[in-house]
């Protein structure tokens, strides 16, 4: 039986876990396995290879090896995959081994059985017949939130602090209502944040993407807001969370469309909680352009605070480096280098740059046939071709910050940019 400890097959299966659908992963650690002694294992990683793939050569002769205890197998004719073996035979064989799926296709599903409606208390049904709107409750909390104590504080103020002291929050006429608009280049946690804000509260989350409420019909996109606000309402407290904000709430000035008009201003109608109440409901909403979302949103009583995210610190990165690198084999790997050197990067490309040297690291491993351990080389080669994704949105956001910062809106992130002058991108 193989080494659980082996450092070459424990390189292989992390190769196999971040690119599952890659079957020439899966034919490397099934020759390893074999080369161990473990052919069951091999067996249930081939078959998945061969289903991905199934004029794979490599893999056949492979599974021949394998079925026949490891023993070398002869070559199989890539134009007669299944000729000289009884495939159904084998089936029959190792059906506790290897899923029916991998040897033959997939029965056909079962008829379709309507299911029960869901209930009105937790859940929208699309008259269509789209599914359920999904409620969440996070278990997340802002302490798994790397850096941005910035952030942090701006939705202790807004949220936590009120929440947590009711007696002072009475006293001095806080509201539970309210709404919060996250800002920023792409890939630095804005979403995360939000779910975090979620399980810090203890409260429901609904995620809403643009799909969830634009709809090709007269009326339904504004009766899909409607209804999410008042799925809002009966789980309160509960973090409404939407996504892309501009492109809902984009300036009616800019469109010519009326049903983005309406959308619009129906969109208005629910965060003004127009014939509803809306305590206990806080409505976060995330873009990557402020600057497009219609003026009439960022009033008093709308999405009338803004927090400005930006890409990691040095605190976070080094606290997202040491994650994604928990599970990895890593000997001699300079951390106060490698943050020193991503300064820029969002959280995004941060994860991105560690993919991208395991994934040197392990290919090197397959072609000498020797598992060894990823070091600062693999690092460095990874830094050559990588570049900060944030270096467009700056670009951009710089024009606004400095020609465009009406009434101060902006105020925070022209600080920003006062702070790194000289710096091209970041």
């Amino acid at each position: 039986m193989a080494d659980p400890e082996s450092p070459l097959l424990h390189a292989l299966r992390q190769a196999v876990r971040s690119a599952p659908e890659q079957a020439e992963f899966r034919v490397a650690l099934a020759e390893a396995l074999i080369n161990a002694g473990d052919a069951d294992g091999a067996i249930v990683e081939l078959g998945e290879a061969l289903r991905l793939a199934p004029d794979s050569v490599p893999a056949r002769q492979l599974m021949l090896r394998a079925l026949s205890g490891g023993t070398p197998a002869e070559s199989v004719p890539a134009e007669k995959p299944d000729a000289g073996f009884d495939w159904p035979t084998a089936e029959a064989e190792l059906r506790d081994v290897a899923p029916p799926p991998r040897f033959t296709p997939a029965p056909a599903p079962p008829p379709a059985v309507p299911a029960p409606p869901p209930a009105a208390d937790d859940a929208r049904e699309d008259p269509r017949g789209a599914p359920a709107h999904e409620v969440e409750r996070p278990a997340l909390t802002l302490a798994d939130v790397g850096g941005l104590s910035d952030v942090k504080d701006r939705l202790q103020a807004a949220f936590l602090a009120p929440l947590r002291n009711p007696e002072l929050r009475r006293l001095y006429g806080k509201s539970l209502r309210g709404g919060l608009l996250l800002y920023g280049p792409p890939g630095c946690g804005k979403t995360f944040v939000a779910r975090a804000v979620a399980g810090e509260l203890g409260a429901s989350f609904v995620s809403v993407g643009i799909a969830d409420v634009l709809d090709m019909w007269i009326g339904s996109s504004e009766r899909n807001l409607s209804e999410l606000f008042q799925l809002a309402r009966r789980q309160a407290p509960c973090v409404l969370f939407f996504d892309e904000v501009d492109a809902l709430g984009q300036r009616r000035s800019q469109t010519r469309n009326s049903t983005m008009r309406t959308t619009v201003n129906q969109f208005l109608a629910e965060l003004d909680s127009v014939g509803s109440d809306n305590e206990g409901v806080f409505v976060l909403g995330a873009t990557n352009a402020p600057w497009d979302v219609d003026p009439a949103l960022r009033r008093p009583g709308r999405f009338d605070r803004t927090v400005l995210v930006l890409p990691p610190d040095a605190e976070a990165r080094a606290e997202i480096l040491r994650y994604h690198l928990r599970d990895r084999p890593i000997a001699g790997v300079d951390l106060a280098s490698l943050v020193e050197r991503t300064d820029g990067f969002s959280g995004a490309d941060v994860a991105h740059l560690c993919e991208s040297a395991a994934e040197i690291a392990l290919m090197d491993a397959v072609r000498s046939g020797e598992a060894r351990l990823m070091g600062m080389p693999d690092f460095d080669a990874a830094l050559e071709d990588a570049r900060p994704s944030t270096g467009p949105w700056f670009d951009a956001a710089r024009s606004v910050a400095l020609f465009a910062n009406e009434g101060g809106a902006y105020d925070d992130l022209a600080a920003y940019f006062k702070s790194h002058k000289g710096t091209k991108g970041r």
